[in-house]
């Protein structure tokens, strides 16, 4: 089994993250963190703790992070996921505590404790990396603990949040830097699951519909119906989950390593990860900026349906 650990903000697409990473029997789910970003911190962490309860996982502990970036204003996106962040599904909701920690801590005490053992631990966030970026600057130790770093955020092309910018990037960019920055300097392995495969792995409403025998499969198909619902497609990506999946199965995503920036300035820019694809071995030295100190690898394709199939086997 590979421990990981997922950092979100949950809406709808972090909530088929959630239930693929706590049933999959491949992988052991250690802890859970949250950030506001979907939607405000409050809601991210019911969302958090009801997924897990419908996905039969009331063991996993889950910690308050994060609420707002580093720096701007929170951001959310209730306009997709709903008032609730969940859709508005009226899903039971969960009653059970939060750990007392706050989710750096929880990061720095799981992590710290596989670096002892030697169990290194694969982290995967979905949401704005204000808590990793805390983490990493804060008890930089911890990153001894790390596996790798698997995070969905950023695009090679067009952005979501703005026409640069994907969300949860333009949501908290300073993280992000921090984060790409502190990686490089501690040695910890990226890869960067981003909008040029985000849309790529679909669930049809056909197959969301056919889903049943438990609690966990009856909410993956409301969460498929809303997003459909929401896009008026008959089909839906399952989003931040396909950053789940290829942590199972990584032979299903094609990467390649590019050095990465992120822009912290610009007035139409702000928020873009900034992915050189040119050719370093070239002479470049005319570029005044130079290369990007940190070089990661950046998903630019992904086995859709074997990745679909992956999670409508495992959720129901």
């Amino acid at each position: 089994m590979k421990p990981v650990i997922l950092d979100v903000d949950t809406g709808l697409d972090d909530a088929c993250a959630l239930l693929l990473a706590a049933r999959h029997p491949e992988l052991d789910l250690k802890a859970v963190t949250c950030a506001g970003g979907n939607v405000g911190l409050d809601d991210v962490v019911l969302n958090t703790l009801t997924v897990l309860d419908a996905a039969g996982r009331p063991d996993v502990p889950v910690a308050r992070g994060a609420a707002v970036p580093l720096i701007q204003p929170v951001r959310m996106a209730r306009h997709v996921h709903g008032a609730d962040g969940l859709g508005d599904l009226d899903w039971p909701r969960s009653t059970r505590a939060t750990d007392p920690r706050h989710a750096v801590e929880l990061l720095r005490d799981v992590l710290r404790e596989a670096a002892a053992t030697g169990e290194l631990i694969t982290l995967i966030p979905l949401a704005p990396l204000t808590n990793i970026a805390l983490l990493l600057r804060t008890y930089p130790d911890a990153a001894a603990g790390l596996r790798e770093i698997v995070f969905m955020g950023g695009a090679a092309g067009i952005g979501n949040a703005t026409a640069s910018a994907e969300f949860n990037i333009w949501t908290d960019p300073e993280a992000a830097a921090i984060v790409l920055a502190a990686a490089g300097e501690l040695g910890v392995p990226m890869t960067m699951y981003g909008l040029d495969v985000f849309y790529d792995v679909v669930v049809t409403l056909e197959q969301a519909r056919a889903l049943s025998g438990s609690q966990s499969a009856e909410l993956a198909q409301k969460l498929i119906e809303k997003r459909c619902e929401r896009y008026e497609a008959d089909g839906a990506s399952i989003g931040d989950g396909g950053a789940v999946c290829a942590v199972i199965d990584p032979s299903g995503l094609t990467t390649q390593p590019f050095p990465v920036r992120v822009e912290l300035s610009g007035s139409w820019s702000r928020g873009r990860t900034i992915v050189d694809t040119r050719d370093w071995s070239a002479d470049l030295t005319s570029d005044p900026h130079g290369q990007a100190p940190s070089t990661i690898q950046v998903a630019t394709a992904v086995d859709g349906k074997r990745y679909a199939e992956m999670w409508l086997a495992t959720v129901s």
